[in-house]
């Protein structure tokens, strides 16, 4: 049989815990939660008083009666209601969410990444204009030096004969 050992399930557990992807999907979990308070806070303090200043800041009691009675009162006796109010309202909270997450997080971080890879591209090109220069003055020194040592030999050459 073979000397090496099967990894146990405790190295391999260890090993699937500390890979990078599973550190970064915990820590999105944990920012997102907390990121989600604010984003309720932005959307309860700031945009629900601004629609309730046009209409009405809870969506929940529109509805359209689907078979009669819907007398209002809501047990089991009363007829079909169609909540359509209580799906609009989640809606525009889904898209009230998403507008914030994108305008407040989403956007400026990629501004900042574009200006971060512009930088380390310039940086590149930079580096790369100074391996070319120097690439340059090292075949110029090469050419000199080959040019001096034929002159060189040329005038040994010249002094024997």
């Amino acid at each position: 049989m073979s000397d090496k050992q099967q990894p146990g399930v405790w190295e391999g557990f260890k090993a699937f815990l500390m890979r990078g992807n599973v550190i970064d999907l915990a820590v999105a979990v944990v920012i997102g939660a907390a990121f989600t308070n604010i984003v309720n806070s932005v959307v309860k303090g700031i945009i629900n008083p601004v629609v309730g200043a046009i209409g009405t800041q809870n969506l929940d009691g529109y509805y359209s009666c689907l078979k009669a009675p819907c007398t209002g009162s809501g047990d089991d006796t009363d007829g079909i209601r169609i909540m359509w109010g209580s799906v609009l309202g989640a809606t525009l909270s889904f898209v009230i969410t998403a507008a914030v997450v994108y305008f407040l997080m989403v956007l400026p971080m990629a501004k900042f990444l574009a200006r971060q890879a512009a930088r380390q591209k310039a940086k590149e090109n930079t580096q790369e204009v100074l391996e070319v220069t120097e690439l340059e003055v090292l075949k110029e020194i090469r050419d000199a030096l080959v040019a001096q040592r034929g002159s060189g030999q040329q005038g040994n050459g010249q002094r024997e004969g």
